[in-house]
C-alpha cells in the first residue's frame, strides 16, 4: 500500500482529474462525476477533497487565464503528479486483487 490511504470519494477525485486530463476544474470535475456515477457532489465536499489531494502532493494545480465570461475570475487547473499516478496504480492493483480473489461461484445467483 502507498504512503497516503485514499478514501473512496478521494479516489473517484484523482480518477476524474486524470480522466479530464488538462481540463481539470471544479465545475468540468464535477459535471464528469455527476455524468459517470449519477449521483450528485458538493462543490464544497470538492473543494475540500481538492485541497486534501493537493497537501498529500498527489494533485497540482495552476490558474488559467481570465476570461470575460467569469467576470475576470480564473478557473483553477488540477492535475494529477507522478506521486498521485501511483497511488492509482496502487489503489487499482489492490481492488483487482481482491476481485480476483473472489470464487466465480459468490458472484452468481
Amino acid at each position: 500500500m502507498g504512503k497516503h490511504h485514499l478514501g473512496e470519494f478521494e479516489e473517484i477525485v484523482l480518477l476524474t482529474v486524470a480522466i479530464l486530463h488538462g481540463e481539470a476544474y471544479g465545475v468540468s470535475i464535477i459535471e464528469e462525476m455527476e455524468s459517470r456515477l449519477k449521483r450528485s457532489v458538493s462543490i464544497g465536499a470538492l473543494q475540500t477533497v481538492l485541497r486534501r489531494l493537493e497537501d498529500k502532493g498527489l494533485l497540482t494545480s495552476e490558474f488559467g487565464e481570465a476570461t470575460k465570461t467569469r467576470g475576470g475570475k480564473r478557473k483553477r487547473y488540477f492535475t494529477v503528479t507522478n506521486l498521485g499516478k501511483k497511488e492509482l496504480r496502487e489503489a487499482k492493483e489492490q481492488r483487482m486483487s481482491m476481485w480476483n480473489a473472489i470464487p466465480e461461484i459468490s458472484l452468481n445467483d
